[in-house]
């Protein structure tokens, strides 16, 4: 006798909701304007999660907290988010606070190519 695939149900709450994976990959096209460089590998995304109300909740920062950015950011959120979730928003978090240790190695090599000693 064969043995039959095990039955999988996917859950109605998280269908057709991105991964985690995929929101990072779009949020690497999510530039500083200041440095050049993506907010994923600049270490500015602490995290996502998504909320009881279904909501995509993006737990970030800026390198300073008196950023005047900060609106420049959220506008590519919107327009690198809104083609993948209804509903997002930012959860602008100051601890930790930013460091430069938070910077990835692509992060590292992306700052050397635009002239940053790093």
């Amino acid at each position: 006798m064969a043995d039959t695939p095990a039955e999988t149900t996917a859950d109605p709450a998280t269908a057709g909701r991105p991964s985690a994976e995929e929101v990072e990959e779009a949020l690497k096209n999510v530039i500083d304007p200041e440095l050049g460089v993506n907010i994923v590998d600049l270490g500015l995304l602490y995290g996502s999660k998504w909320a009881e109300d279904g909501a995509l909740v993006l737990d970030m920062t800026l390198t300073t907290a008196a950023c005047p950015l900060q609106d420049v950011i959220e506008e590519q959120c919107a327009q690198n988010l809104d083609p993948m979730v209804d509903e997002w928003r930012v959860n602008w978090v100051w601890m930790p606070p930013w460091g430069p240790d938070r910077i990835t190695e692509d992060g590292r090599d992306q700052m050397r190519a635009l002239g940053f000693n790093i």
